[in-house]
């Protein structure tokens, strides 16, 4: 009777998704605000047991004393709930300050030594001969692979520079970093279509999915 019940619910909320098909209704609205519902809960609900409960609530008493260290995390999460009301809301913005700003950081830090440093480290280890040679003895192959990656990722990183010269006509990039800033458009935009493909594959073979679950389904009942 339950998986009968599952099956039964599962079926209405993957054909209100699948409505979506037809234009913007109140049934994929529905669908939608069940699913951020479902999903803000579930999240709440491991930040409470894995996070609040046993790193927060259950250490600020060790033994009987007050671990002071606990006490300023704390003090920011209760004054990050006074963003609730907009009488208050300024009570939490330095807690909301420090939020963004670990943020921020953690996100730079992770795209320089989790993208940049290993994306250098990897062109400057394709251009080591001897070790190429001695791994696949193609080092013609390997070296133009090697150039082209070059050439890749020094042109996407030209073309995020923004700094030009003055001049009569205004700000002006130089015609070399024109030119390698053109090339790195082609290879980033080469690399937006590769990630768009993998997103549409992903979305396809779940559409799929859902579909098989449909036909299966019904076909029990018929």
């Amino acid at each position: 009777m339950l998986d009968l019940l599952t099956g039964i619910i599962s079926l209405l909320l993957t054909v209100m998704i699948l409505s979506y098909l037809l234009g913007d209704n109140p049934a994929f609205r529905l669908a939608a605000h069940i699913f951020v519902g479902v999903s803000a809960g579930y999240v709440a609900v491991i930040a409470w047991n894995q996070v609040l409960l046993p790193r927060l609530f259950r250490p600020l008493l060790v033994g009987g004393t007050l671990d002071p260290m606990l006490i300023v995390p704390l003090m920011l999460g209760v004054l990050l709930l006074a963003k609730l009301s907009p009488r208050t809301a300024a009570l939490g913005s330095p807690a909301l300050a420090i939020m963004v700003g670990v943020g921020a950081a953690v996100a730079v830090s992770g795209a320089i030594f989790g993208t940049l440093f290993p994306q250098v480290w990897a062109v400057i280890r394709a251009f080591d001969i001897t070790s190429v040679r001695s791994q696949t003895g193609n080092t013609t192959g390997v070296l133009g692979e090697a150039l082209i990656m070059l050439l890749a990722t020094v042109s996407s990183l030209v073309y995020l520079q923004f700094g030009a010269r003055k001049t009569p006509a205004g700000p002006q990039r130089g015609k070399l970093i024109r030119i390698l800033a053109s090339i790195g458009q082609v290879f980033i935009a080469m690399t937006f279509g590769v990630i768009f493909a993998g997103v549409l594959a992903a979305a396809m073979t779940a559409f799929i999915e859902r579909l098989s679950f449909l036909i299966n389904f019904v076909s029990q009942f018929l």
